[in-house]
């Protein structure tokens, strides 16, 4: 219709001050403009609709049955509108908006959950996607925009100019047990003495697998070779429960099972050598500019670091 295509937020305005008001002095006063502006504006839209808005009264100005029409629409118009100016501004300030992160596991225990418990302080309607998974399909879905910064690392094949990259701290390799293991109580554990226990393990080309494997081939002994791969929480905790099993995780997430509020009912042995994991970096895809809510969680995950 050509009336909405022509009216106003400043003639809307207008209408709904002289319905509040009854006087057209006043409403004009309230939007800023002069009476004579504020008459000749009343006569254009009366002109748009081919009838009077208001009857004049000496007294003041009253509605019509269709000036009552108009201002109800117009009600609603201005409140969405300046709905639509305020969520405008929460999006770009980063208050609103859906974040979404990739991240290997123990980043996400360690700095990820912290980093976002931060924001969500100050902005609790951010809402967040998290996904945890190996680094080789946390890079693709990279790639292919499903997230908007992941934290791992980057597998071969890929080229790191196509990425912003951010070193994350190290981490170092926890080995999770069950309370009654026969080695739980002892300090200064060798991997010598590992060697003859059950591991479950991630699976081959895994960034702790191949930590762990280094770690027995430098110090010149034989990969566990009693080995169950899986990548499953669950399963290593099944099996813990159960057998004398040895579970490798990060620290973050085997001192959240051990120590935390899980109470996993596991332990965590005392190595005699740390185990240490390659590093991971916070990754942010160069051709892809985050929305100001991203940048906020990407931000504070660069603060925790």
């Amino acid at each position: 219709m050509d009336l909405a295509k022509r009216l106003k937020p400043n003639q809307l305005r207008l209408l709904l001050k002289i319905a509040e008001t009854g006087q057209l002095q006043l409403a004009a006063n309230m939007v800023s403009i002069s009476q004579p502006a504020a008459s000749r504006i009343l006569g254009d839209i009366e002109d748009l609709v081919g009838a009077a808005l208001f009857i004049r009264h000496p007294k003041g100005m009253e509605t019509t049955a269709l000036g009552a029409i108009c201002v109800r629409h117009a009600k609603v118009i201005l409140e969405e509108m300046d709905a639509l100016a305020t969520e405008a501004l929460r999006f770009t300030e980063g208050e609103i908006g859906h974040v979404r992160v990739g991240t290997v596991t123990g980043p996400a225990v360690g700095s990820l959950m912290p980093a976002i418990q931060k924001v969500k302080a100050h902005a609790p309607d951010i809402e967040m996607t998290i996904e945890v998974g190996p680094s080789t399909n946390l890079v693709r879905g990279l790639a292919e925009g499903r997230f908007d910064f992941v934290i791992s690392r980057l597998p071969p094949g890929y080229d790191s100019r196509d990425f912003r990259m951010h070193p994350a701290r190290s981490e170092e390799i926890a080995l999770l047990v069950r309370p009654e293991h026969p080695l739980a109580d002892q300090a200064d554990i060798s991997l010598s003495a590992l060697l003859d226990f059950e591991w479950v393990v991630q699976e081959l080309g895994s960034p702790i697998r191949q930590a762990v494997e280094a770690s027995f081939l430098a110090s010149n002994l034989p990969t566990p070779a009693r080995v169950t791969n899986s990548s499953s929480l669950l399963v290593a905790l099944s099996m813990l429960q159960g057998t004398d099993s040895v579970v490798p995780l990060t620290n973050e997430v085997a001192n959240l099972l051990a120590k935390g509020p899980l109470d996993a009912n596991v332990c965590i042995l005392d190595l005699e050598t740390p185990i240490i994991v390659s590093p991971c970096f916070v990754i942010q895809n160069r051709a892809r500019q985050l929305s100001s809510a991203a940048e906020r969680v990407f931000t504070a995950v660069l603060e925790w670091l």
